[in-house]
């Protein structure tokens, strides 16, 4: 699997992250809430450390973390991007748009404490 970061979206994802912060990249298939797992919606979250059971996806400019358990929602190439008109990224692939209206949230224990 491998997920593709545009310039856009990597000027952005810079400017949330902070530089030099720590930190990982993950997409994350959120279904919580939505009463099904299979009815989950596409998120990146910034994490402190890799989980239990996830596996890292190749990515440029950036790898990305993913639980195993999600890889069946996603293809083999995606690509991530960013729309200045309502400040949105978009997670795609060549075959459909996974989400529109993505999030990246901070899940950082050291951000969130500061």
């Amino acid at each position: 699997m491998h997920i593709a970061f545009t310039e856009t979206v990597a000027k952005e994802i810079e400017r949330i992250w902070g530089p030099g912060s720590p930190g990982r990249l993950k997409l994350v298939y959120d279904s919580e809430g939505r009463g099904c797992a299979v009815s989950g919606v596409p998120t990146l979250w910034l994490v402190d450390e890799t989980g239990a059971h996830d596996i890292t996806i190749d990515g440029s400019p950036y790898s990305v973390l993913m639980d195993k358990k999600h890889e069946v929602f996603f293809e083999e190439r995606m690509t991530v991007d960013y729309v200045q008109e309502g400040l949105r990224f978009v997670l795609k692939s060549s075959g459909q748009i996974y989400n529109a209206h993505m999030s990246l949230i901070d899940k950082r224990q050291a951000v969130s404490a500061r």
